[in-house]
């Protein structure tokens, strides 16, 4: 696990590509938050660690369900806020998508209920004040358990104070 403060825009936008560095194809991060937490602003990030070109800019995929753009590696982006359950997320056909090529990020996971695959990346995203934002990062798979140390390094040296 990993706490992290992140005080203003600059430091979403440097654990973002921080991210986006650290992904790899088949990756899945679950972005779970209240409305505004900053799930899709993180996801605009990311697609920047990810090399996807600025003109591709990376929208919420509230109607849509899922948003797709091409970096070093493949970003979904699925938003399952308007789906019901696990029977909407495998109606929609977004199950296909998570274990992709690419990088799928999901906002609102807990519509996926028992879809959520075992190897991935749990970020809860909560307001502070301003642009302050507190995140708690939960590794499961041993990719990810063994990059959330590479993460946490690279998080220091940019200069992202871990919570206490």
């Amino acid at each position: 696990m990993l706490n992290l403060i992140l005080r203003s825009l600059v430091d979403s936008e440097h654990f973002g590509r921080i991210l986006g560095k650290y992904s790899h194809q088949g990756d899945v991060i679950l972005l779970a938050g209240t409305l505004g937490a900053g799930k899709t602003t993180l996801t605009q990030f990311i697609a920047k660690g990810l090399d996807v070109p600025a003109e591709s800019y990376v929208t919420s995929p509230s109607f849509s369900l899922m948003n797709q753009y091409f970096g070093r590696i493949p970003l979904y982006h699925m938003d399952c806020y308007r789906l019901e359950g696990e029977d909407d997320v495998e109606g929609s056909g977004l199950i296909d998508y998570i274990v992709a090529d690419g990088l799928t990020v999901i906002e609102w996971p807990d519509r996926l209920g028992s879809l959520v695959p075992p190897d991935r990346l749990d970020i809860k995203i909560r307001c502070g004040g301003g642009e302050e934002r507190y995140l708690s990062l939960v590794a499961h798979g041993e990719g990810w358990l063994k990059r959330l140390e590479n993460i946490s390094k690279a998080c220091h040296e940019a200069v992202l104070m871990p919570e206490k």
